[in-house]
């Protein structure tokens, strides 16, 4: 029996471990089985816990502390009608923290279902780690590539320290390639490697690079010196001199969050958030936005960027409020500028975090969609025999539980081909 500290037994005593589980079905994109890990957790058998969530995810530590749980997982908790929801990413990262601790994944036994495959992974972020753990659970021999000099993609190259710590991020790499997966580093398509000579040494190839270059607004002044993309600033932590400076953020996403949060540790005088609709309808977590207001970042809601001023620099931005109205057939209520409400803001700095996009370079070859973004089939194969895109790049929510989800489901996908192509080809005397 787990000796569980007086607050986490508060909090595992507090879900009613609703037969519905509607946290599980509705709210998590893996479909954890959180009522059962709870459950186990309450009785004291840690690693019962453990195994339950690694049957759906392998990034329990990951997703327990940085994926937004009040439009996922919590926002669908029973308790959450009329008082607060059950505090289920600290419970998932609680679990996993043990099985990384006790090291518990060496107890989990590999299939033979893919013996003797070798299958190609390209990218090492949540949906290329999760499609490797998947693949390696059913005996294929994976291979990752990957651009950088350490894995975790946007887990490394994108999510602050302050939100995700080092040492975490690294005991789950090190827990996904104790199953004897190989990484080839420092791999960057079309510079080190090329996709079709990949796709010429494996039975199968998972594109997972991620979409990570920054959406340009295609406003005036956008390409004067002092205006960045978020993405780009947190992927390669290469950041101008942010003392004493005021600085825009543009967007209402979780770049947006970090991008803010990052410059205002760095130093800046004022950062402002500027997002063109209202508060409630910002895509990012909830607890997220608190944080960066807690810590004196100023949000304005229901403006909109129409100009960037400067000489040779960003010098000056032009803003104009908006008002959100109802458009036939949308959903969402539509962000309008609201006509003479220009007004302008003294700004060293712009950062753009209102979305990102594929690299161009990167993708050359594949069929695309009209938003830009490797086409895939049902199988989540692309246009390229053998080679599957699944995460950012192929257009999926941008989240890490979804991204996981993606790399889960591609590997489902290849090991039901391979097995049914094995049964279908005759054997060999």
């Amino acid at each position: 029996m787990e000796a569980l500290s007086k607050e986490m037994q508060e909090k595992v005593n507090y879900c009613l471990n609703c037969k519905v589980k509607p946290c599980s079905n509705k709210g998590c994109p893996l479909n954890n089985d959180i009522p059962t890990f709870i459950r186990l957790v309450k009785e004291g058998n840690m690693e019962e816990a453990y195994y339950t969530l690694l049957k759906t995810s392998i990034l329990g530590s990951v997703c327990g502390r940085i994926c937004p749980h009040y439009k996922q997982c919590m926002g669908s908790c029973v308790r959450g009608i009329k008082g607060e929801s059950v505090q289920i990413g600290d419970i998932e990262a609680y679990i996993s923290d043990y099985g990384l601790e006790h090291n518990l994944i060496k107890n989990i036994e590999k299939t033979e279902e893919l013996k003797g495959k070798n299958i190609a992974v390209i990218g090492g972020g949540p949906a290329g780690l999760t499609a490797s753990y998947f693949l390696a659970k059913a005996g294929a021999n994976i291979t990752i590539y990957e651009k950088h000099n350490s894995l975790g993609g946007i887990l490394e190259h994108g999510i602050p320290e302050f939100r995700l710590e080092p040492q975490v991020l690294e005991k789950t790499i090190n827990s996904i390639l104790s199953l004897g997966i190989k990484v080839e580093y420092n791999k960057e398509i079309g510079k080190d490697i090329k996709i079709e000579d990949i796709a010429q040494k494996y039975d199968k190839v998972v594109l997972a690079i991620g979409a990570n270059v920054s959406s340009r607004m295609n406003i005036p002044g956008e390409d004067l010196n002092g205006v960045y993309g978020g993405n780009e600033l947190l992927e390669n932590k290469d950041y101008p001199d942010f003392k004493g400076k005021t600085v825009a953020v543009i967007g209402g996403g979780n770049v947006a969050m970090d991008t803010s949060r990052t410059i205002q540790r760095l130093g800046a005088k004022k950062v402002f958030v500027i997002y063109r609709r209202a508060e409630e309808q910002m895509p990012a977590e909830r607890k997220e936005i608190e944080d960066a207001k807690k810590e004196g970042i100023e949000f304005l809601f229901q403006n909109n960027i129409t100009k960037i001023m400067g000489s040779r620099k960003v010098e000056e931005i032009e803003c104009i409020k908006t008002k959100l109205v109802q458009k036939e057939g949308d959903t969402r209520l539509s962000p309008v500028n609201i006509e003479g409400s220009n007004y302008n803001m003294r700004m060293d700095f712009v950062v753009m975090a209102v979305g990102s996009k594929p690299e161009e370079k990167d993708i050359a070859g594949f069929e695309k969609n009209k938003w830009g973004y490797v086409n895939t089939n049902e199988e989540k194969e692309t246009s390229m025999k053998n080679i599957y895109a699944i995460g950012d790049i192929a257009g999926n929510k941008q989240t890490v539980a979804w991204a996981a989800r993606s790399g889960r489901d591609v590997a489902y996908k290849i090991i039901e081909e391979l097995k049914n192509k094995e049964e279908l080809e005759p054997k060999k005397i």
